[in-house]
C-alpha cells in the first residue's frame, strides 16, 4: 500500500515527525513518501495512494495558514475522496492549540470526502484520539513521543491495508 505524508514545516520539526510516521508505515510493510507543500508533488504517486497523512505546525492555536491555503486552493487538482486520511501536529506547548489544528485539518478532509483514521483508544496505549502531537518546548517530549508517531504510522498502514487490500 502507498501512503503520502504531506506537510508544511518552517523549523524542520513537522517534517521530522512525518519521517518518523513514515518509519512506522514501512515497519508495517507499506510504502511512504513525504511531500512538502512548498515543492512539486508526484501527482501519479498521490493518485495511487491508499492514504494521506497531513502534518502542520501549530500557529496561533490552529493549523498554519500554509496548510489552510493548501487545502483551500492548492489541493484542488488532487482526488482525495475515498482515501484514508490522518493528521498530526507539532507545537511548542500543550495548551498551544494543536487539538484545534488537528480538528481543522480533519474538517477539511471530510469536505474532500476522505475516510478518517485516528485509532483512538481502541488499540490501547498510546491513545491517539485525533492524531499525534509533538511538543518541542516541554522537557524531552519531542524526542520521547517519537515512538508514538511510529506506532501511529504502523497502525495507519495496517488500517489502510485492511480497507484497500488489492
Amino acid at each position: 500500500m502507498k501512503i503520502a505524508i504531506i506537510y508544511y514545516s518552517k523549523t524542520g520539526n513537522t517534517r521530522e515527525m512525518g519521517s518518523v510516521i513514515a518509519e512506522g508505515i514501512e515497519r508495517a510493510g507499506g510504502e511512504a513518501r513525504l511531500f512538502s507543500i512548498e515543492e512539486p508533488m508526484d501527482q501519479e504517486y498521490l493518485d495511487a495512494c491508499d492514504g494521506v497523512i497531513i502534518g502542520t505546525p501549530t500557529w496561533v492555536a490552529n493549523t498554519c495558514w500554509q496548510i489552510k491555503k493548501w487545502f483551500d486552493v492548492d489541493s484542488r487538482e488532487l482526488n482525495l475522496a475515498g482515501k484514508l486520511g490522518g493528521v498530526y501536529a507539532t507545537a511548542h506547548y500543550a495548551q498551544g492549540g494543536a487539538d484545534v489544528a488537528l480538528l481543522t485539518m480533519i474538517g477539511h478532509m471530510m469536505v474532500k470526502g476522505m475516510v478518517l483514521y485516528s485509532g483512538g483508544a481502541s488499540l490501547g496505549k498510546p491513545f491517539i484520539h485525533l492524531g499525534p502531537v509533538a511538543l518541542d518546548s516541554v522537557g524531552t517530549h519531542f524526542e520521547d513521543c517519537k515512538e508514538d508517531f511510529r506506532i501511529y504510522g504502523e497502525r495507519f498502514a495496517k488500517k489502510a491495508g485492511e480497507l484497500f487490500e488489492r
